[in-house]
C-alpha cells in the first residue's frame, strides 16, 4: 500500500484524518465522528466497508454520495496508473489487493473533493490494513472482540495488538470500554509512543437510554480527565438507531470531537448525532407486521440488538440468523434462545462464506432441549429470506434478520421485491 500511495503522489495526504479500529460498533462510531466534524464546520469525507447495496455507500461525504463527477474524475486519474504499473515491480511481487484499490481510490475522490478532513474505518484489523498509510491526527477503538481469527489471532491481547496499530506517535486515541486483556495491550502501544490516551469507556456515564419505535433516547456524560474536553452540561438527544450500544458509541464519538474540536457546544453535539443514520443498523424496512435488519456480527453486538428487539417487540417473534464461518456461532445460538417462536439458520449469502454445518450443530445444541421453538435450517438463503418473510407476514409477526451484513445486503435486497424473487427461483 505504501508503494501505491507514493506512486500515486500521497493522496492521503490531502486531508486530515481520523481512524477507527475495533470489532464492532467502528462504522457507525465513524459515521458519527463525520457528522460532528461537519457540524464543527469541517467538510468530512467518510470511508466504511461493507456497503449493503451501492457501491458509493463506502466513499461518502458524511454518508452523502458525492456527485458521480467526484467519482469519475477519481477513476481517471486512477485507472491509467494502476494500468502502468509493471507486474512484478511491487514489493513482495504481489498484485494490489481490491481493497487496497478501493481506499486509494477513497483517498483520490477525498483529494479530487477538496476535503480538509476525512474518517476512515479499517477494513481488517488495524496495523496492517490498507488504510493505516494515512497519518492520522486521531485514532479511536471501539471494543474489541474474538474476530478474524485467522488473520489477527486467537486471543482478545493479539487481536487488539492488531488494532492498536493505527496508534500514531504523539497522537490520541480514544478508546472504547475494553476487556482487561484489550486495554492492556492498547495502553503499552499508547505509551510506547507517547500519545495521550483517553479511557472514554470508563469515563463515560449513560444515564439514560431508552430504546423506542422511533429511536434511542439518550443522555450521557462524562467523569473529568486532566487534557479532557469540558463539558457544561449532559448530552440528551434522539438517536436514530436505537440498538442500545449506540449510546456508548454515541458518548465514545461526542468525547474525541469535543476534544479535537472544543468549539463544539452541547447544542452541536446533540444536533449533529440526531441526524446520524446508517443502513443495516436496527433498520426498519416494513412495518405491520415489523421486518427488521441489523448486521450485528460478534455475540457482544447481537446481544444487544436480540435485546433492543424484544423490548420494541415483546412476544413471539421470527429471526433469520446467519453468520461468517469465523464468527463463534455458539456462542451466538445461544444469544438467540429468546422468545422467537420460529428461528431459519441459513448462509449469509454468496459473497461472505458461512460453515453451515457448523451452524446447524450449534443450534441443534441450543435448542435441543428447548421446546416452542419452530427451527429451521435452509441453505439457500433466499429461500429462507423468503420462507420466513410469508410466516412472519402470515402470523403477523415481527422478523430479525441479523448475524451478517452480508445476509442483510441480501435481505434488503429481496425482502423489497419478494415476488420476483420468488418467481425467478421457480424457474
Amino acid at each position: 500500500m505504501q508503494f501505491l500511495v507514493t506512486r500515486f503522489k500521497h493522496p492521503e495526504s490531502a486531508f486530515r484524518s481520523i481512524h477507527v479500529a475495533g470489532s464492532k460498533g467502528k462504522g457507525s462510531v465513524s459515521t458519527m465522528m463525520a457528522a460532528l466534524v461537519e457540524q464543527a464546520g469541517y467538510p468530512a469525507g467518510l470511508y466504511t466497508s461493507p456497503h449493503l447495496v451501492d457501491f458509493s455507500e463506502r466513499i461518502t461525504r458524511s454518508g452523502i454520495p458525492f456527485q458521480d463527477e467526484i467519482y469519475g474524475k477519481a477513476a481517471d486519474i486512477l485507472v491509467p496508473l494502476v494500468d502502468s504499473i509493471i507486474p512484478g515491480s511491487i514489493p513482495g511481487n504481489a498484485d494490489p489487493s481490491w481493497f487496497e484499490l478501493v481506499t486509494l481510490f477513497a483517498f483520490t475522490v477525498f483529494k479530487e473533493a477538496g476535503l480538509p478532513w476525512a474518517i476512515l474505518e479499517t477494513g481488517l484489523g488495524g496495523r496492517l490494513d490498507a488504510t493505516n498509510v494515512i497519518h492520522s491526527d486521531a485514532s479511536i477503538i471501539t471494543p474489541v472482540e474474538l474476530e478474524h481469527t485467522e488473520y489477527l489471532g486467537n486471543t482478545i491481547s493479539s487481536i487488539a495488538g492488531e488494532k492498536a496499530g493505527i496508534i500514531k506517535e504523539g497522537r490520541p486515541v480514544f478508546v472504547a470500554r475494553q476487556k482487561a486483556d484489550a486495554m492492556a495491550v492498547i495502553e503499552t502501544k499508547a505509551e510506547s509512543l507517547g500519545s495521550p490516551l483517553f479511557s472514554v469507556g470508563q469515563l463515560m456515564k449513560i444515564t439514560k437510554a431508552e430504546p423506542g419505535i422511533h429511536g434511542l433516547d439518550l443522555e450521557f456524560t462524562f467523569d473529568k480527565h486532566p487534557g479532557g474536553p469540558s463539558f457544561s452540561r449532559p448530552i440528551h438527544t434522539l438517536l436514530k438507531m436505537p440498538t442500545v450500544i449506540q449510546a456508548e458509541n454515541a458518548a465514545l464519538a461526542s468525547y474525541a470531537a469535543k476534544t479535537l474540536f472544543p468549539a463544539l457546544t452541547e447544542d452541536a453535539i446533540e444536533e449533529a448525532l440526531s441526524k446520524v443514520w446508517l443502513p443495516g443498523r436496527f433498520e426498519t424496512i416494513a412495518r405491520d407486521p415489523a421486518v427488521i435488519l441489523d448486521g450485528a456480527h460478534t455475540p457482544m453486538s447481537l446481544s444487544y440488538t436480540i435485546e433492543t428487539f424484544k423490548t420494541l417487540y415483546p412476544g413471539e417473534a421470527c429471526l433469520v440468523f446467519a453468520c461468517a464461518a469465523d464468527k463463534d456461532v455458539e456462542t451466538m445460538s445461544r444469544i438467540c434462545a429468546q422468545d422467537f417462536s420460529s428461528i431459519t439458520v441459513t448462509v449469509p449469502g454468496n459473497k461472505k462464506p458461512g460453515d453451515f454445518l457448523r451452524a446447524v450443530k450449534a443450534f441443534n445444541a441450543t435448542f435441543g432441549e428447548k421446546p416452542g421453538t419452530h427451527l429451521q435450517f435452509e441453505e439457500d438463503y433466499k429461500i429462507a429470506l423468503l420462507n420466513a418473510a410469508e410466516e412472519a407476514a402470515h402470523k403477523q409477526l415481527p422478523l430479525l434478520v441479523t448475524g451478517s451484513f452480508y445476509l442483510v445486503a441480501e435481505a434488503k435486497r429481496i425482502l423489497a421485491n419478494p415476488n420476483q424473487d420468488r418467481e425467478n427461483l421457480s424457474r
